[in-house]
């Protein structure tokens, strides 16, 4: 896969990247990430999503376990973090309910957490999960900044941010953001209407669209908006020779759009890398987002 810029300020990624976002209930954890890394590096995607609680607070340490195994350079790879979503969990015995928290304590102690797992001096983009409202706004530009030119984050990423929020940490940070991390797909497309993708391309950027088969829904959901959207994509799979997965996906790409793939499935990781060899034609665009949006 040809490597691609994120944006005019961010690093090159590859055209689809891979995110530990699902992770919670993957079983024998340890080899499993070991066989999707290799499978997405053999599949020219290079680009990895992390999380400070991705997979139980698991994936960044066991990904920098394969990583000091050698059987890749951190140089070949682009690494994600991002931290502000703070949930109860075991680990964490002092969360007692969901919250956000973009402090610059937060901030600082999640990059070296996350640094010290990964076993890298450096995140090549280091997102903020949602925007804190009671959380000192200009102390949190002010730490990312500081992390920026310490070295420790090449680039600063949004995740789930709102156009307002987006504008408003923009206006404080004088270094710049190179992408929003967003829900985007088929079954969910609020992106193109509530502003989040006409402000991302405006500030000259590409969104991160994760959830791309909507969580396997667009495959086996059985609500109607899934049944009647995967009705079209039946139909036009025939016409591209292509799987529907990848169709939906190549719907996503020509939105300028990374899909941000989560599955373990391997057969759905490769639907995904083929989407890129589909140029979908432009009606057929539209009527796949007209059965999407009908009903609305």
């Amino acid at each position: 896969m040809q490597k691609i810029y994120m944006g005019d300020a961010g690093p090159k990624v590859s055209p689809a990247v891979y995110g530990f976002y699902r992770w919670d209930e993957v079983k024998d954890a340890g080899n499993v990430l070991k066989r999707i890394v290799h499978l997405c590096l053999e599949l020219g995607i290079n680009t990895f999503e992390h999380g400070d609680s991705y997979g139980s607070y698991k994936c960044e340490e066991l990904f920098g376990e394969l990583l000091k195994e050698g059987s890749f350079k951190r140089e070949d790879v682009v690494l994600f973090s991002k931290c502000g979503l703070r949930v109860p969990h075991p680990q964490n015995p002092d969360i007692r309910v969901k919250h956000y928290n973009t402090s610059a304590e937060h901030i600082t102690k999640s990059v070296e957490s996350s640094l010290r797992k990964l076993r890298t001096d450096y995140l090549d983009i280091f997102l903020l999960d949602k925007l804190d409202p009671i959380s000192n706004l200009e102390e949190t530009a002010l730490t990312l900044e500081k992390l920026k030119d310490s070295g420790k984050i090449r680039s600063i990423g949004v995740a789930n941010f709102s156009v307002f929020q987006h504008q408003l940490l923009a206006s404080i940070l004088t270094k710049p953001i190179v992408t929003n991390h967003i829900e985007l797909n088929l079954l969910s497309t609020q992106a193109l209407d509530n502003g989040q993708l006409d402000y991302i391309k405006q500030r000259y950027m590409r969104p991160l669209a994760y959830a791309p088969l909507a969580e396997g829904r667009i495959a086996t959901g059985n609500d109607e908006k899934a049944t009647k959207v995967r009705a079209k994509l039946e139909e036009l799979s025939i016409k591209y020779n292509a799987d529907i997965e990848s169709l939906a996906v190549a719907w996503l790409v020509k939105l300028g759009a990374l899909p941000l793939i989560g599955t373990t499935n391997e057969q759905r990781i490769k639907n995904a890398v083929n989407a890129f060899d589909i140029e979908l034609d432009h009606q057929d665009w539209y009527e796949l987002y007209n059965v999407s949006i009908a009903n609305h």
